[in-house]
């Protein structure tokens, strides 16, 4: 699978509506005790994701998290920046994830995520 649709297959598992086709997206994709970090929550393997997920689909009924920026990667390690769109056209501030790859760059180990655009420094 190459890496975008990986990514593309992520992101698609925090959108859709139906555990059971959340469960399908993601089960492929994200490794054996794999994690996922961010501000929020940290959550260890799949299950808990997927609950996790579930949650905040819960609370924004048809919300979609969309990639907004070309996959970048080196030495296993990819980022990729999204929005969370919800279905009246509005979102929340950006975010960038890390995702960590196993060896084939086929399955997800870990992502960390962060919420909202980067601060400039005032440091030059």
């Amino acid at each position: 699978m190459p890496l975008t649709l990986l990514i593309d297959s992520y992101c698609a598992a925090w959108s859709d509506g139906s555990a059971e086709r959340r469960r399908a997206l993601l089960l492929p994709i994200w490794s054996d005790g794999a994690t996922y970090t961010d501000p929020a929550v940290h959550a260890t393997g799949a299950e808990e994701l997927l609950a996790h997920i579930a949650t905040v689909l819960a609370k924004h009924p048809g919300a979609r998290i969309l990639r907004t920026s070309d996959v970048d990667v080196h030495h296993g390690i990819a980022r990729f920046a999204w929005k969370f769109a919800m279905p009246d056209g509005s979102s929340f501030p950006e975010g960038l994830d890390i995702a960590f790859l196993d060896a084939g760059q086929k399955r997800i180990t870990r992502i960390i995520g962060f919420f909202g655009p980067l601060v400039r420094s005032s440091v030059s």
